[in-house]
């Protein structure tokens, strides 16, 4: 079983910066994909970027430019750099990685851009 458990959400004012962690569990982290979700008030959850084992990365429109994910496969960790904020990024941030075709979840960890 994998786990995932995220943290590094916080409240922050707009135009701020803020980085997300995800420690993944398992000896197979490096091998898979991970990702980057977030959820909204109200909304269905979107994708926000993604990481491949080769460390080729994609994003939504939405943060491109603001936004970087990355990881570090020696601490099994996935990471999300998030530079000016807005109050629109608010959002329970989420990530996910896909291993043998099952795709795991963290619980989350909340964002909130307010002034």
């Amino acid at each position: 079983q994998v786990q995932l458990v995220e943290s590094g959400g916080d409240l922050v004012q707009p135009g701020r910066s803020l980085r997300l962690s995800c420690a993944v569990s398992g000896s197979s982290f490096s091998f898979y994909p991970s990702a980057w979700y977030r959820q909204a008030p109200g909304k269905q959850r979107e994708f926000i970027a993604l990481i491949t084992s080769g460390n080729k990365t994609s994003y939504a429109d939405s943060v491109k430019g603001r936004f970087i994910i990355s990881r570090d496969n020696a601490k099994n960790t996935v990471f999300l750099q998030m530079n000016s904020l807005k109050p629109e990024d608010t959002a329970v941030y989420y990530c996910n990685t896909v291993q043998r075709g099952v795709t795991y979840w963290g619980q989350g960890t909340q964002v909130t851009v307010s002034s």
